[in-house]
């Protein structure tokens, strides 16, 4: 057997530093090389045609890579625009209904059972419907202007619904690449993240709190244990234990903790019998994986989205709970 040494010189020296597949990266770069050969013939056609909204239907339906290269242009990530499509299709919004021509291509039937279409679903209906490929150039034409996803969408993202991106224009070409560059760096800024929102209301309530690992729980359940979002007031005394949990792209990692929480409010309830535990479950993630989100929230006591109301009834209970308690 190679000694510890020998493995790691191993690694230090016949090392490839970035792996590659040959042949996978000449079909890739084919592939893009199609997008952007996509690209230029359709600025050709803007700016020869002017900006028609039956260019892009056009584009659409008769180009398979269509739907890439307007996203591209606009800076749209694929999982932004499968998260558009889904909250079309699951809020009744008058006005959005209208633009996206819904009625034609998904009837709305209530809330329940919905789920996320596939990439081969959205490209198949991109195929099949007209109306369909006549939503999406709407949406993109005139999306901004729709008050419901002016006040729902994140502005960073809303800014990409521009007809400027659409008439290659250069200011709005620099704005996607900036977006795209800073995407990263947006979604992981602490102001950006929800249990911001938490932190402001205990703070504006004058509540102390604490983040990190309950002593009981290190004690007696080292292996089980997690780190806790909320801890108010304290970890010596907490009266309430709240986990924040928003989720923007769906995973088959929310079965799993979903799992994790209910075993943690098992162990809160056996060495913390005073403590209440409730959580933060929000997001469209959330909404569409129903069966993850029912186990989700029977892990607490009780569950409060973002929404203005809900925040309002947190705020109450705050006073409530600690007015108890004084």
């Amino acid at each position: 057997m190679k000694s510890v040494e020998q493995k790691f010189r191993t690694v230090i020296e016949k090392n490839t530093f970035y792996f590659f597949n040959p042949l996978f990266e000449e079909k890739y770069e084919g592939y893009l090389n199609s997008v952007r050969e996509t690209l230029l013939i359709l600025r050709n056609e803007v700016e020869m045609k002017g900006l028609k909204k039956e260019i892009f239907e056009r584009l659409l339906a008769e180009n398979e890579n269509g739907l890439t290269a307007m996203l591209a242009l606009t800076g749209f990530s694929n999982e932004s625009f499968k998260r558009l499509i889904t909250l079309i299709r699951v809020v009744d919004n008058r006005q959005l209904a209208k633009l996206s021509l819904r009625e034609n291509w998904n009837q709305f039937h209530g809330l329940e059972n919905i789920s996320e279409w596939s990439d081969d679903k959205i490209a198949g209906m991109i195929q099949k419907n007209e109306y369909f490929r006549a939503g999406i150039v709407n949406l993109f034409f005139e999306g901004a202007t729709i008050p419901f996803l002016a006040n729902t969408i994140p502005l960073f993202e809303l800014k990409k619904l521009s007809i400027s991106k659409l008439q290659f224009d250069v200011s709005a070409m620099i704005d996607t690449l900036v977006r795209y560059k800073e995407k990263g760096s947006y979604s992981g800024k602490k102001d950006n993240n929800s249990e911001t929102v938490i932190a402001d209301i205990l703070a504006r309530s004058e509540i102390a709190f604490e983040k990190g690992d309950l002593r009981e729980l290190i004690t007696n359940a080292p292996d089980t244990k997690r780190t806790m979002d909320f801890i108010i007031p304290n970890k010596q005394h907490p009266l309430i234990i709240a986990e924040s949990s928003f989720l923007v792209t769906t995973s088959s990692g929310q079965g799993d903790k979903s799992k994790t929480e209910i075993s943690i409010r098992q162990l809160i309830k056996k060495h913390y019998p005073k403590a209440k535990f409730i959580g933060f479950v929000d997001g469209i993630g959330w909404y569409v994986r129903k069966e993850d989100l029912k186990r989700m929230v029977a892990a607490y006591e009780d569950v409060f989205t973002f929404h203005k109301d809900e925040l309002g009834r947190f705020e109450r209970m705050l006073r409530s709970e600690f007015k108890k308690s004084a």
